[in-house]
């Protein structure tokens, strides 16, 4: 759960790998000394170090642990605080599909397919926000992941969130189109509900479309098969 003006480098870092994070820990797990770890954007080319990289930015704010900078969040239901690779891997064992929010501008700065890419395979499938970047949004699409907008005037602060809270994301079917509204359902602890009208931003039939393969690669490989 993050805050306004998320850049791709807070969710991909390209600069220095630390020792103590899950990127070094799988570098040194696999023989590589620390003095030799380079950085991200160097290793770009290894999927196993970059989705461990991802939202390991050292800056990286997470409402989900405030006072703590980095890529840290808290397990739930549990509590315990965890890196978000191993958090995303204990959701992923467990079949849970994750969401982030965030504010505004989310994915400003370069291009970074990286940062679509680890967001992917972290197990995020929608990204909620009250805007994105142009070019990040895209490449979410690219990936499978649902953009969706915030209403104005709404945000993770005026909606209480604190991480606790599951989710469902409903009003997507076989019949979806660009642009139209869907419901976030809210469970609090407690039992209590509440639902938030979002827009879907799959700008147009050709993202619906790749959506609903599961991104760019696997329509292609389906319209190939076909």
């Amino acid at each position: 759960m993050l805050g306004d003006s998320i850049t791709t480098d807070h969710i991909s870092p390209a600069g220095s790998i630390k020792k103590d994070g899950p990127a070094g820990k799988y570098l040194i797990e696999n023989g590589v000394d620390p003095k030799d770890f380079n950085s991200y954007g160097a290793r770009r080319g290894n999927h196993e170090l970059m989705v461990r990289g991802t939202f390991a930015n050292v800056r990286l704010r997470n409402m989900m642990t405030p006072g703590i900078e980095g890529g840290v969040t808290a397990h739930q239901p549990s509590g315990e605080q965890t890196s978000i690779y191993e958090a995303a891997m204990h959701y992923a064992r467990d079949k849970v599909p994750l969401f982030v929010i965030a504010g505004e501008e989310y994915g400003t700065g370069s291009a970074r397919d990286w940062a679509a890419k680890g967001t992917r395979l972290l197990g995020v499938r929608a990204i909620i926000a009250n805007s994105f970047e142009r070019i990040h949004r895209s490449n979410l699409v690219g990936m499978g992941v649902l953009p969706c907008q915030l209403p104005a005037g709404v945000t993770p602060a005026t909606l209480r969130l604190d991480g606790r809270e599951t989710f469902d994301l409903i009003g997507l079917d076989k019949n979806a189109k660009p642009r139209q509204t869907v419901t976030l359902v809210i469970h609090r602890p407690g039992g209590k509900e509440e639902r938030v009208t979002l827009t879907l931003r799959l700008d147009t039939p050709a993202e619906v479309n790749y959506v609903r393969h599961g991104g760019i690669m696997p329509y292609m490989l389906d319209e190939l098969v076909a």
